[in-house]
């Protein structure tokens, strides 16, 4: 049974900085591209970042150089740093299998991120 588990989400100011957790297993984490995805309230998902097993990494344009997608391949562990965190970034935090990242059942149960002051 895959299981995706998002850890690491809470409050922070403007500013602030977050690490993302993502604990995997049930499949094949070390040789499968895995991708993060945020919804904001009221808003369809939208793809964040993926990164393959070989630590390659893309990012939508507007997290480039303040997120970085990182993976512990020996512990099945995906994680995402969130530095100069902006308000337009609150939303729940979803980690996915890349293959199917649209899918809500793809996903874990998701960590809230809030930006506010």
């Amino acid at each position: 049974e895959v299981q995706l588990v998002e850890s690491g989400g809470g409050l922070v100011q403007p500013g602030g900085s977050l690490r993302l957790s993502c604990a995997a297993s049930g499949f094949p984490f070390s040789s499968l591209p895995m991708t993060w995805v945020r919804q904001a309230p009221g808003q369809d998902s939208a793809w964040v970042s993926t990164i393959y097993p070989n630590g390659t990494t893309y990012y939508t344009y507007p997290v480039k150089d303040r997120f970085t997608a990182s993976r512990d391949n020996t512990k099945n562990t995906l994680y995402l740093q969130l530095n100069g965190l902006k308000t337009e970034d609150t939303a729940m935090y979803y980690c996915a299998k890349t293959s199917c990242w649209r899918d809500n059942g793809c996903r874990g149960q998701g960590t809230q991120v809030t930006v506010s002051s």
